[in-house]
């Protein structure tokens, strides 16, 4: 004879659904022990300020993937993310022009030097403040429009 528990419900060892208006899931990889989204530690703070700074090599969209992913777990992330954002806003816009405008004859391929120029100074400053915010200091670049507060 076979019989059955009817105390046990087959969603007994399901998680628990997240509140309502929490969003989609994380991922795991952002997720605590506990499976919620929570507060960068100070070394997981200062390496994803370094990512933001290194990403600069995507143009504005590395710094701004970083500044929306961490901007709520971590204030050295957010402040050091805003930074190489508002830095790279004005270069990825000369990138993009340069690159349209390469397509004219004559001065076509001196327009394309131009942007990888720009391109290579964009990485190299992303490099500098890596290096600066890995230590734990802020990194603030010479030329920055500041556009986000």
């Amino acid at each position: 004879m076979v019989t059955t528990d009817s105390s046990r419900t087959p969603d007994a060892a399901a998680p628990a659904a997240p509140p309502r208006g929490a969003g989609p899931e994380a991922p795991a990889w952002l997720r605590d022990a506990a499976g919620r989204r929570g507060p960068l530690t100070a070394k997981q703070d200062r390496d994803r300020a370094a990512l933001a700074h290194l990403s600069l090599a995507l143009t504005a969209v590395g710094p701004l993937v970083v500044w929306l992913l961490y901007r709520d777990r971590g204030p050295f992330t957010a402040q050091e993310s805003k930074e190489a954002l508002n830095f790279s806003l004005a270069p990825t816009l000369v990138l993009l022009l340069l690159f349209f405008l390469s397509g004219i004859p004559h001065i076509g391929d001196l327009l394309a030097i131009l942007g990888g120029l720009v391109w290579i100074a964009l990485a190299l400053y992303g490099v500098m403040g890596a290096s600066h915010v890995a230590k734990g200091r802020p990194f603030r670049y010479p030329f920055n429009l500041r556009l986000l507060r």
